[in-house]
C-alpha cells in the first residue's frame, strides 16, 4: 500500500467532521442548476417542472443539514454513512442534470434548414422525446431522494445534530493575513547556514558530499537553498533538483543537465545512458555544485552518483533527506559529512511565530503572551508547524479563550517526537478553519503528483472547469479563482514557487507533509481515487493515474478509464504509444495527460465527451477530428501537434460559431501562416492564445489583433520578417494585457493608441535589423501608456558595441516616458559574439537595467 493510501486509513477516525466540504460543494452546484432548469429558457412541461421544484426543495433541506455537519468535529457512524450516501447521490444528480441540460440545448439549437416546416416538426418530436426521458430520470432521482430523507429520519440525524456541540473552530470570513513574503521570512537560519558553509567550502579539492538530515518541515530545503544562494557563484556551474518518493531518473538527470549547461537543446527522448555520459563529459574538469533536495532512497542516488564525476576541482554535492541511513550511504567514505538540522530554539521560534501574526513580539497583546508561548512550545521548533498555526491565528480574533482552545487541541508530545500524527493534527486545525469553497479547491491539489510544480493559471482553470469557483460581482471566474489561490498561499498551505515581476505567483507547489494530509482527506471523501493495480471500488469521481515507477496493468487501466462517473482524469508519466480513452466517460470535465514521449490518443469518439471543459495533452501527435464537437470546451492545451495544411483540427474548430473556447495553446505546430487556421475564426470569447508559427508577418499581427477579448498572447516563431517593420496600430489588440514574442528577433513599431491596456511585454530585438528601417531608434514604446513591465532582449550576434549601446539608450529613453512602468529590464543575449567584448561579466542573458 502506498503512503498516500495508507494515510487515508490511519486518519479516518480522527477527522470525520471535516469530510462534508465536498458534499456541500456539489450540493450547492446541483441546487443552482435545478434553479436554472426552472427558468423560462428551458420551457419544460408542467409535470417535469413540478418534479424539479420538489428535487430543489428536498436537496436544499439536506444541504442545510450538511453545512451544519461540516462544523462538527466528530460524526457518529450512522450520520457519517448518511452523509456519504447523500454526497454520492448529489454527484449522480448533477451528472443527470448536466446531460438533460445539454440535450435540451442541442435540440433547441438545431436549425430549421431548407426543409423549413418539416425540420421544425422533427425538432418538436425530438424535444418531446427528450422531455420524456428527462421525466423518467427525474422520477428515479425522486425515489433516491425520498429514500435518503427516510434514512435521515430513521437515523435521527437532526436529533444528533441538536444534541452535539460544534467545534470551536467555526468557519469564518478571514481577513487576508500577512503577505506570504512574511511567511517565508527566515528566522534562526544564520547559524546553521554558516556551519554548512564551513563544511562545504573547506578548501578541499576532492569531491565532497554533505547530507542534511531532518524531519519533514524542519527547514532542510530552506537551509540548502541559502547555502546555494551564498556559494553558488563560486562554482563554474550549479544545479538544484528535487526528488520525489517515486523518482524519474531520466527527468532528474535531464533537469541537472539543463541547469549546468544552459546552451544545450533539450530532447525528452534521450536515454539515461546518454544523459549520464553527457553530464560526466561536461563536468569532468569543472568545479560544480549540485543540490539534491529530499532524496528518499539510495536507489535514485546510485544513478545520480554515476553522472557526477569524482574530480579534483573542489566540486560539492549537497543533499537533503528525512532518512538518516540514506544520508550516511550517500556520503563518500573519505569525503562526506552528515549534518543533522535542529529544530528552532525558543528565541527563534518566538521570532518566527510573532512576526507572522503581529510583526514582532513587542506588538503581541499582553493577555495573549502566555497562551502564545504555550502554542509555540507545542510546535517543538518545527518551522512548518509554527508558520501553519501562526497563519491560522493571524485571521482570528484576539480572544484569549479562543486561542486557549486552539492550544489545547494541539496534540501532546511535540516537544520530544515531532511525527506525522502531530503535524497532521496541526494541519487539521488550519484545514477546518477554511471556508468550504477553499477546502474543495485545496482537496483538488491531490490530483497533482508529489513534487509537481503547478502552473497557477492552469490550476485555476481546472477549478473553473470543475465548478469550484463562485461568481462574485466585479470579478470574472479566473480572477476570483486567483484570489482563492492567494488566500491559500497566505494561509501557508500552498507555497509560491515562481513570482512574476508583477508580484503574482506563476507556479506553486505543496509541502510534502501538507500534500500527504490533503491526499488522506481526498481519499476519505471519495474526492480523488488513486489508481493502482487493484480493481476500483465504488464510484471514482476524480481519477489520478501515475505511471512513474509503477507497472500498470493496461487492461485494468482501460476498465478504469471507462468509468462513466469520472469527472477529472489525470495521467502522468505515460510510456505507451497509444492511450485509449473511452467515450463512455460522459461526466468527464477535465482531461489532463502528461507523458514522456509522443503518442496517440485513441478515443471511440471524443466528440461524445460533451461535458469536457479542460483538455491538456502533452506530446500528442494528432488530435482526433471529432474534437470540434466539444461545445463546452473552454481550455485547450496541446503540445507538439502537427496540423495538416487545410484540414487541421484547429481549422475545423474555428468554423464552429457556437464553440465556446476561451483558452487555446498550440505549441510546436507546423503552421506556415497564421491565416491558415484563424483568418475566419469566430472565437469571440478567446482570452488566452499561445501558438507557434513559422514566420510572423504584418498579416499575422492584423489577424490576431481582431480577437476582441484577447488578454494574453504568446507567439513562438522560427523567424520574423526583420526587413520590414511590424506595425501595431490603435485599432488592434484593444483588450490585450500581456504580449510575449519568443525565440527570434522582431522589428516592432507601436503607433499612438496601440494596445491601450497592455501591462506587460517581452520581445527580442536585433540592432542591425533596426538599422534597415526608417527612424530605426523609434520603437514607439512610449505609446504603451498602461505598461507596467518591460522586458527586452537584445540579440548581440554579429553587431558592434556601439549599435547595442545605442539601442539600449533608445529603449531606456522611451521607457522613461511611461507613467506607470515600474519594472524595466534590458538583457543582452550572446554578448560574447559582438565585435568588442562589452565587459568581463557579460553573460547570456545579462541583466543591465531594472
Amino acid at each position: 500500500m502506498s503512503k498516500k493510501q495508507s494515510m487515508a486509513t490511519e486518519q479516518h477516525k480522527k477527522m470525520e467532521g471535516i469530510m462534508v466540504s465536498a458534499a456541500t460543494g456539489v450540493m450547492n452546484s446541483v441546487i443552482s442548476k435545478l434553479t436554472e432548469l426552472l427558468g423560462e429558457e428551458y420551457n419544460l412541461q408542467k409535470g417535469v417542472k413540478q418534479d424539479i421544484a420538489f428535487l430543489k426543495d428536498e436537496l436544499s433541506s439536506m444541504n442545510a443539514l450538511l453545512e451544519k455537519l461540516a462544523d462538527m468535529d466528530v460524526l457518529d457512524p450512522l450520520t457519517n454513512d448518511w452523509r456519504n450516501q447523500v454526497r454520492d447521490m448529489a454527484y449522480d444528480i448533477e451528472d443527470c442534470i448536466d446531460r438533460c441540460m445539454l440535450q435540451l440545448h442541442c435540440e433547441s439549437d438545431k436549425p430549421a434548414g431548407i426543409m423549413g416546416f418539416f425540420s421544425d416538426m422533427i425538432k418538436k418530436v425530438e424535444m418531446l422525446g427528450t422531455h420524456h426521458r428527462m421525466g423518467k430520470q427525474i422520477q428515479e432521482l425522486k425515489t433516491r431522494i425520498g429514500e435518503a430523507s427516510q434514512r435521515r429520519k430513521r437515523y435521527k440525524i437532526d436529533v444528533v445534530l441538536n444534541s452535539s456541540g460544534t467545534s470551536i473552530l467555526e468557519t469564518i470570513d478571514p481577513r487576508l493575513p500577512a503577505l506570504y513574503v512574511e511567511s517565508s521570512s527566515l528566522v534562526g537560519i544564520n547559524g546553521p547556514t554558516d556551519e554548512l558553509i564551513k563544511l562545504v567550502d573547506d578548501g578541499e579539492q576532492s569531491l565532497k558530499v554533505v547530507s542534511i538530515v531532518g524531519l519533514g518541515g524542519v527547514g532542510k530545503t530552506t537551509l540548502a537553498n541559502q547555502v546555494y544562494i551564498k556559494l553558488g557563484q563560486q562554482f563554474h556551474c550549479q544545479a538544484f533538483v528535487s526528488i520525489s518518493q517515486k523518482p524519474d531518473v531520466k527527468n532528474i538527470l535531464g533537469n541537472i543537465l539543463s541547469q549546468i549547461n544552459k546552451g544545450l537543446v533539450q530532447d525528452k527522448n534521450r536515454e539515461e545512458c546518454w544523459l549520464i555520459d553527457e553530464l560526466r563529459a561536461f563536468l569532468k574538469d569543472k568545479r560544480y555544485f549540485v543540490i539534491i533536495d529530499d532524496i528518499w532512497s539510495t536507489e535514485a542516488w546510485k544513478f545520480i552518483k554515476c553522472a557526477l564525476p569524482e574530480n579534483t576541482c573542489g566540486s560539492r554535492i549537497l543533499l537533503t533527506t528525512r532518512n538518516g541511513n540514506v544520508a550516511k550511504i550517500c556520503c563518500y567514505p573519505q569525503h562526506g559529512t552528515v549534518y543533522e538540522i535542529r529544530p528552532l530554539n525558543e528565541a527563534d521560534s518566538k521570532g518566527l511565530f510573532f512576526r507572522r501574526i503581529f510583526g514582532s513580539e513587542e506588538q503581541c497583546p499582553v493577555h495573549l503572551k502566555d497562551v502564545s508561548v504555550g502554542i509555540i512550545n507545542k510546535c517543538g521548533g518545527l518551522p512548518l508547524a509554527l508558520i501553519t498555526i501562526a497563519s491560522l491565528l493571524a485571521v482570528k480574533s484576539k480572544n484569549w479563550e479562543e486561542w486557549m482552545g486552539i492550544r489545547n487541541m494541539i496534540g501532546l508530545g511535540l516537544q520530544k517526537n515531532i511525527g506525522t500524527d502531530e503535524m497532521t493534527r496541526i494541519l487539521y486545525l488550519s484545514y477546518t478553519d477554511l471556508p468550504r469553497h477553499l477546502k474543495t479547491c485545496l482537496l483538488y491539489l491531490s490530483m497533482y503528483p508529489e513534487d509537481r510544480v503547478i502552473d497557477v493559471q492552469q490550476l485555476v482553470r481546472r477549478w473553473r472547469a470543475e465548478g469550484f469557483i463562485k461568481e462574485k460581482y466585479g470579478r470574472n471566474l479566473l480572477e476570483e479563482g486567483e484570489s482563492y489561490l492567494n488566500e491559500l498561499i497566505n494561509r501557508s498551505l500552498i507555497r509560491p514557487e515562481n513570482i512574476g515581476r508583477d508580484g503574482r505567483a506563476k507556479t506553486c507547489r505543496m509541502h510534502d507533509i501538507i500534500l500527504d494530509f490533503i491526499v488522506s482527506k481526498a481519499v476519505e471523501e471519495n474526492f480523488v481515487t488513486f489508481f493502482s493495480d487493484k480493481v476500483l471500488e465504488g464510484n471514482a469521481r476524480r481519477l489520478l493515474v501515475d505511471f512513474r515507477g509503477k507497472e500498470i496493468f493496461m487492461p485494468m487501466l482501460s476498465t478504469a478509464t471507462a468509468n462513466a462517473n469520472v469527472r477529472s482524469l489525470g495521467i502522468f508519466g505515460y510510456q505507451e504509444e497509444m492511450l485509449h480513452i473511452s467515450s463512455h466517460m460522459h461526466a468527464l470535465r477535465v482531461l489532463n495527460i502528461h507523458c514522456s514521449k509522443i503518442f496517440r490518443v485513441e478515443v471511440c469518439d471524443i466528440g461524445k465527451l460533451l461535458q469536457l471543459r479542460y483538455l491538456r495533452i502533452e506530446a500528442i501527435n494528432e488530435l482526433p477530428t471529432s474534437i470540434v464537437n466539444l461545445r463546452r470546451l473552454k481550455s485547450l492545451l496541446v503540445h507538439s501537434v502537427r496540423l495538416p495544411d487545410g484540414v487541421g483540427n484547429m481549422q475545423a474548430l474555428e468554423e464552429l460559431s457556437r464553440v465556446n473556447v476561451d483558452e487555446l495553446s498550440i505549441q510546436a505546430c507546423c503552421l506556415h501562416r497564421i491565416s491558415d487556421w484563424v483568418a475566419s475564426a469566430s472565437l469571440t470569447s478567446l482570452t488566452t492564445l499561445a501558438i507557434t508559427v513559422q514566420q510572423v508577418t504584418q498579416e499575422t499581427i492584423e489577424i490576431l489583433g481582431n480577437f476582441p477579448a484577447l488578454l494574453y498572447l504568446v507567439i513562438w516563431s522560427k523567424g520574423y520578417d526583420t526587413a520590414k517593420r511590424l506595425n501595431i496600430y490603435s485599432n488592434r489588440f484593444g483588450c490585450l494585457k500581456t504580449l510575449e514574442l519568443d525565440y527570434s528577433p522582431v522589428n516592432l513599431m507601436f503607433h499612438a493608441g496601440a494596445m491601450p491596456k497592455l501591462e506587460s511585454i517581452y520581445f527580442l530585438i536585433k540592432p542591425n535589423s533596426m538599422q534597415s528601417a526608417c527612424d530605426h531608434q523609434n520603437l514607439g514604446i512610449r505609446h504603451l501608456l498602461a505598461l507596467r513591465c518591460l522586458d527586452v532582449g537584445i540579440d548581440c550576434q554579429g553587431v558592434r558595441v556601439e549599435e547595442v549601446e545605442a539601442l539600449e539608450a533608445a529603449i531606456n529613453n522611451e521607457a522613461s516616458l511611461l507613467p506607470d512602468c515600474s519594472s524595466k529590464c534590458v538583457y543582452r543575449y550572446f554578448s560574447d559574439d559582438i565585435g568588442l567584448r562589452i565587459s568581463e561579466t557579460s553573460a547570456s542573458p545579462e541583466h543591465l537595467a531594472t
